[in-house]
This record gives C-alpha cells, sequence and structure tokens, in this order.
C-alpha cells in the first residue's frame, strides 16, 4: 500500500508504502516522520487519514481527469467533423467509440481513496463501506475552513496616514 501526500513540514510531494503495522510515514526529502494514529486500521481497513487528524475519506477512480475530458472533447471535436461532412453514420459511430472507450477506462482502472481534508491519495488499500463517492458538501465545508484558516494566519497589514 502507499501514500501519496504534500508533506506538512516542508510541502514535497511524497510517495510513500506502509502497512497496517506501520509506526509513522516518513518524509524523504526533510525526514520527518508522522506518526500512523493507534486507530487508523480497524479490520485491516483504512478507516482515517494518516497524514491528517481527518476521518472523512471518499473514493474516485485513479484515472487523471485531463485524460478522461481529453477523450471527451477528441471524440466530440471528431463528431462534429464527421457532422460537417454529412456523414452521419460516421458521426455516431465516433460518438459511440468514445463512449466504449470511457465505459472500458471506467471499468479497467482502480479506484483510490483520498482525503477530503489534506488530499492523501492511498493507492492499494481496502477501503471500508462508510467510504463513499466524492461528497461536494463535505469538500465545501473543508475548502472553507481551510480558507478561513489562511484568512486567520495572514498578518493583518496596515496602512500608514500621513
Amino acid at each position: 500500500m502507499n501514500v501519496a501526500f504534500a508533506c506538512p513540514k516542508c510541502e514535497h510531494s511524497v510517495a510513500a508504502e506502509f502497512t497496517p503495522e506501520s509506526r509513522q510515514v516518513e518524509c524523504p526529502h526533510c525526514h520527518v516522520g508522522l506518526p500512523v494514529p493507534p486507530d487508523s486500521f480497524q479490520a485491516g481497513l483504512l478507516q482515517r487519514c494518516l497524514v491528517c487528524p481527518s476521518h472523512e475519506l471518499f473514493i474516485r477512480k485513479d484515472f487523471p481527469q485531463e485524460l478522461g475530458v481529453g477523450i471527451v472533447v477528441a471524440g466530440f471535436i471528431a463528431s462534429s467533423v464527421a457532422w460537417f461532412f454529412y456523414l452521419p453514420i460516421l458521426t455516431f459511430a465516433i460518438l459511440f467509440l468514445t463512449a466504449l472507450v470511457d465505459v472500458v477506462l471506467y471499468m479497467l482502472v482502480g479506484g483510490v481513496l483520498v482525503c477530503y481534508r489534506c488530499n492523501a491519495h492511498y493507492r492499494g488499500v481496502s477501503a471500508s463501506d462508510e467510504h463513499g463517492n466524492f461528497n461536494l458538501e463535505t469538500h465545501e465545508r473543508h475548502r472553507q475552513q481551510a480558507a478561513r484558516l489562511a484568512e486567520y494566519r495572514q498578518p493583518e497589514v496596515t496602512s500608514v496616514s500621513s
């Protein structure tokens, strides 16, 4: 199993291996060790994030979204060109082929467990049933908390009038 995350100390991207028996996850850049909380695994299933204190994780496909959008856009452009040249059978064949490629990729690509709070990606782990698909409300709550925290940490700038 591995986890990809941004180190909280040096902010470098880290990909580290871990097991349910691991006691810490170490950053190879700054060598800071993040202790693995004892309640992280229950019955061999990941229950919480190893990098931050969050218990809110979601499952998504481990596939680059840019590539998926690129496939759809390429299919749309190719079918539009075929439609422009009055080739409706080719147009629908291109659209069908694009949809087929999308379905095949969806079936072949595995899942990844992602933390809402720190965006850590867990690959090769078994997820518990409590982790569902992406929830916009939960994501927005964490995004706004991070924005408020960043705003709170910024020093106030005062203007000097003469």
